[in-house]
């Protein structure tokens, strides 16, 4: 999107519709139908959208910052209002982790514009609701098929009265084929395998480990594009690892329910 090989709209409606196609042939059509919710598919477009959109004005390190940031206030608070708690290390492992995020993105911060601030609060909201939404009963990979179902067809159908309010260029060859990936590959099977992590860790739990995601981001950055391998990457990922090992890792007894 930075260098106009396709529009937000664009790459939104592309991911999706890729994704769905996939999980539909590994889900199969009637059993993705049947399954998955509305209120799933809202969620997982609320936050796609607003993602798209946020990064077009927000800089990367200030959106993770603030997405994360969004993803962890609504899957702690709601775990928290379901009577899970942190005992005294798990918090300390939080803490380790949000400071070694900070350390991570820090150079790439800046003072975010209210737009972009506001669409990827509402992105991270999205996520962490989704998120939330997979603790529910039912096949992980049928779920998100049709959640991934439901959502393109909200999305046909607000395609063309967005696009006739926000025109954008046709998409280029590179841009067809980084959404196509994107959707069918990291959305598609990343998101079947999440709901799949979810049934077996608490609310709280599951936004912690995602703080993992940027220094996991980096290091495939320093394994397929080359980029340097810095003090400040080691260091920020040791913090990050340690600190989600430390609140995730404890035994189960730890994390508890008040009654």
């Amino acid at each position: 999107m930075a260098e106009n090989d396709i529009g937000a709209w664009s790459y939104t409606l592309i991911r999706i519709v890729s994704g769905a196609m996939v999980l539909l042939c590994l889900a199969g059509v009637k059993r993705s139908v049947s399954n998955g919710s509305w209120i799933g598919a809202g969620s997982l477009l609320v936050y796609a959208v607003f993602f798209s959109f946020a990064y077009l004005i927000l800089p990367t390190g200030t959106g993770a910052l603030i997405l994360f940031a969004a993803v962890q206030l609504t899957m702690l608070g709601w775990g928290f209002s379901q009577g899970e708690r942190l005992n005294g290390l798990q918090w300390a492992g939080f803490i380790l982790a949000v400071a070694g995020l900070v350390y991570l993105l820090s150079p790439g911060l800046e003072a975010p514009s209210a737009p972009g601030a506001l669409l990827m609060t509402m992105s991270g909201i999205g996520w962490g609701a989704y998120s939330i939404l997979g603790k529910g009963a039912g096949n992980p990979t049928a779920r998100t098929s049709g959640n991934f179902f439901k959502a393109c067809l909200i999305l046909i159908v607000l395609s063309t009265p967005l696009l006739w309010a926000l025109p954008e260029p046709l998409p280029t060859a590179k841009g067809w084929a980084l959404a196509i990936a994107s959707g069918a590959i990291t959305s598609a099977l990343g998101y079947a395998l999440w709901y799949h992590v979810l049934k077996d860790i608490s609310v709280t739990r599951a936004g912690i480990a995602q703080l993992t995601v940027p220094a996991l981001a980096a290091f495939g950055g320093v394994i397929f594009v080359s980029e340097p391998l810095t003090f400040r990457f080691v260091t920020a990922s040791v913090l990050i690892l340690s600190g989600v090992a430390a609140a995730t890792l404890t035994r189960s007894k730890a994390l508890h329910k008040i009654n």
